[in-house]
């Protein structure tokens, strides 16, 4: 920690021409010895985020730094329930949109896999670059991988892996500030910061807290903030008994509710239960204390309800009154709060929700809806400053059910995602792409120009006739049929998640039209046009 005092010392005094620099700090080899979750290893961490406001001040408005950002793309997620998504190993090149950031000329990216990405995925990208020439890119760019597809999460493979690490510390060109950019931030990428001896853009470990279903409510609570009538902290099968009771004694209109455990994402760790008709306070408590198992339904394929009970007991969660409502609508908004403390509200969405409940994410529609964007925005900032106070940093979501009411839509606040997610990297690529802006007084999305963009992304786009489509394929299709991004009309088709395409038939695509329906009319046209080269193949 004095090393990182006297450099940043250095650095504010003009002695030091970098914050940051890769060696003593990166090579250090006492970071490898620090016993992981140890009281030293936190003081570290602590220190190297504390620097990071410098860092984040003096380098990233400058365009022309010279900086390494390390792109660290894990799921560092609950694995049993992950493992209930198709193709998620794949998940990771979600985050290839940051190759973008090569369009800085003395900027590198390091870019970590659990397994290769194919050279065809990594020139598709370098060639969105806009002023920047596909060589000049690749030369600024390492590529490193794990070799390995097992169910742990990738920070977990590299830190098994020292050598790879030690790859990592000697890609980052002396001279350069960097850091760590990752899907989300755990006990295991703060590890790993430690090992390299940089911060990560991200909330510390500790906390993870208000990223749960638990610490989402208690936010909302403290923002005052509408949310359904609930229970949170809640850890055994008594506990969801007893809750399950009490919202349909205080709420007798309620027809449904909702278990979550506290770490589901997606809405695969939710499960639905419905109320019986016309029993007393009594019988309802002793039919909710004898048949939860048989009648909780789990959102996840596979997964039995003694498992989620199960499941359950060793996470905790909450459970929620099920909202209803004839005219319903899921929008979220994407946040950043920045090393330096301010709060940005970077993005709105439509959230579209599959399951026969509604309870699975599948894509979005950027912006929200106008009758209501400017709400949603507002009631996040409120809920994004709270969460400010307590620490948190890096971009997160916060997502809401909206219903419409005789006078107007009452939004209630369903959750807070403390990581990047199924928004993120679309609003990244729209952004890199155009190199526009959020407008937050509009709520729309401007060009440089000041055309406004709108778009539509999925990361499932999916059918049994596109399994063993190779990405050179995709390419071809789209170059045949013109589904490429247009760097002259600023409207166009980009696809992530192409490595999942032939095992998986599986894949995700972002729309950008100047208009809402033009995006979605790119997204049909791409479906029809893939639907029909493979029928014919």
């Amino acid at each position: 920690m004095f090393d990182l005092v006297v450099i940043i010392l250095q650095n504010m005094t003009g002695l030091q021409d970098h914050l940051f620099l890769p060696e003593p700090l990166c090579r250090k080899e006492r970071g490898n010895n620090i016993v992981p979750g140890s009281d030293e290893e936190q003081n570290q961490f602590a220190a190297l985020q504390k620097a990071f406001a410098y860092q984040f001040e003096l380098y990233f408005p400058d365009s022309l730094a010279s900086k390494t950002i390390v792109v660290v793309p894990s799921l560092t997620l609950d694995q049993q329930v992950l493992a209930k998504i198709p193709g998620s190993l794949h998940y990771e090149e979600r985050l290839l949109c940051l190759l973008m950031l090569l369009r800085m000329p003395r900027a590198h990216v390091v870019y970590i896999s659990s397994m290769p990405i194919d050279p065809v995925i990594v020139d598709y990208y370098l060639h969105l670059l806009p002023g920047i020439t596909g060589f000049h890119a690749r030369e600024r760019l390492t590529l490193l991988s794990c070799y390995d597809a097992s169910k742990l999460s990738l920070t977990e493979k590299i830190l098994q892996r020292p050598r790879l690490i030690e790859r990592i510390k000697q890609s980052i060109p002396q001279g350069h500030v960097a850091h760590m950019a990752c899907f989300n931030t755990t006990n295991f990428e703060r590890t790993l910061a430690v090992q390299l001896g940089i911060p990560v853009y991200g909330c510390d470990p500790n906390l993870l807290y208000w990223g749960t279903k638990s610490g989402s409510r208690k936010a909302f609570l403290k923002a005052g903030v509408t949310m359904p009538p609930g229970a949170e902290h809640l850890n055994s099968r008594e506990d969801i008994v007893h809750a399950v009771a009490a919202i349909k004694d205080m709420h007798p209109q309620t027809r449904k509710v909702v278990i979550k455990l506290n770490d589901g994402f997606s809405g695969e760790g939710n499960a639905i239960l419905h109320y019986p008709e016309g029993l007393s306070k009594k019988e309802l408590f002793e039919w909710i204390h004898h048949h939860l198992e048989n009648k909780i339904i789990p959102v996840a394929a596979d997964v039995s309800a003694e498992n989620f009970l199960e499941k359950f007991e060793t996470m905790g969660g909450i459970v929620e009154a099920f909202i209803e409502g004839k005219e319903k609508r899921s929008p979220s908004a994407q946040c950043r709060i920045n090393p330096l403390g301010k709060v940005d509200i970077i993005s709105t969405h439509e959230q579209v929700l599959d399951g026969e409940d509604q309870q699975v994410f599948t894509g979005a529609h950027f912006p929200a809806e106008e009758c209501y964007r400017n709400d949603i925005a507002q009631l996040s900032r409120r809920i994004a400053e709270e969460l400010r106070n307590d620490g948190i940093l890096g971009r997160f979501s916060i997502d809401f059910i909206s219903v419409k009411e005789e006078d107007g839509w009452k939004h209630y606040a369903i959750e807070i995602n403390l990581r990047k997610g199924g928004t993120t990297h679309p609003y990244l690529m729209l952004q890199f792409l155009t190199n526009g802006h959020y407008n937050q007084d509009t709520g729309l999305f401007e060009t440089a120009q000041g055309l406004p963009r709108y778009y539509y992304a999925s990361d499932n786009v999916r059918s049994e006739s596109y399994k063993g489509l190779a990405p050179q394929d995709l390419m071809e299709i789209a170059m045949f049929h013109g589904l490429h991004f247009d760097s002259t009309t600023l409207t166009g088709v980009m696809f992530h998640m192409i490595g999942a395409l032939s095992q998986y038939g599986k894949m995700g695509m972002v729309c950008i039209g100047a208009s809402p329906g033009e995006a979605m009319a790119l997204y049909q046209k791409t479906i029809a046009v893939l639907d029909a080269e493979t029928r014919l193949s």
